[in-house]
């Protein structure tokens, strides 16, 4: 455990996660460790990352996931990550907020059973993997508006995000993308789906990642009101018609 402490690219995460009030505990610390052993050893069989070098996951996966305590202060909410792949930002969000009510969504059933072997492994409780479409989970009343925070870091547009996205949270509860630079442009586009789905922007924060120039965005939008019926509508009209 001491020598895991004593590790220079631990000894930066720790350094860097400083930045954001955030301290790991010796367990916190073995998790982090255990996850990435597991995510490496996975990778070389199937596709879930293309970043493998310890100080690089650090950097770009669990410190770009844990930025989220710039905007919004975890507790014990009930959190759902869309579109979660290898477990981002999920997985780190629980390490460090075990009080959370996680649900990890992704449309590859192979990167859930994965994901089930990390939650083992790292002795995770309260985390739920859910396999599937956004679209036809948004329209679920199992899931639909059952959540005071959704996450993703999933690569698309903002307005289908929020589409995709908005429908699974509840009312005057929050939404969180996380993009790469200066997203206003993105902001721009988004407008008018910002009007249709009842939500605004809490707050922007454009930042470099800790000891790097990695230019990183993380948007807090609020649900004001319940999502109109008809959304989120079929993936062809997203695709072809965004809001």
């Amino acid at each position: 455990m001491m020598e895991l402490m004593k590790h220079p690219d631990m000894v930066y995460f720790m350094e860097s996660l400083s930045e954001f009030g955030i301290e790991l505990s010796p367990v916190q610390m073995e998790q982090f460790m255990s996850y990435y052993e597991l995510l490496i050893e996975k990778n070389k069989v199937m596709n879930l990352t293309a970043i493998t070098e310890l100080r690089e996951v650090i950097v770009k996966h669990f410190v770009d996931s844990l930025a989220l305590i710039r905007v919004y202060s975890l507790k014990n909410e009930n959190l759902i990550d869309i579109g979660t792949g290898a477990g981002f930002p999920g997985i780190p969000l629980k390490i460090v907020y075990p009080d959370i009510n996680l649900t990890l969504f992704d449309s590859l059933k192979k990167r859930l059973n994965f994901l089930d072997e990390v939650i083992m492994k790292l002795n995770l409780s309260k985390v739920t993997t859910l396999h599937g479409r956004a679209e036809d989970f948004g329209r679920n009343p199992q899931y639909r508006e059952k959540y005071d925070l959704c996450v993703s870091r999933a690569v698309a547009k903002l307005p289908v995000l929020l589409e995709l996205c908005m429908p699974f949270v509840k009312k005057g509860g929050y939404f969180v993308s996380y993009k790469s630079g200066n997203i206003d442009e993105e902001i721009d586009l988004a407008k008018n789906a910002f009007k249709i789905l009842k939500s605004e922007i809490s707050k922007k924060d454009v930042f470099a990642l800790p000891q790097t120039d990695m230019q990183r965005s993380l948007l807090l939008v609020k649900k004001l009101d319940n999502t109109p019926r008809t959304y989120p509508r079929l993936p062809a009209k997203i695709e072809k018609n965004p809001l």
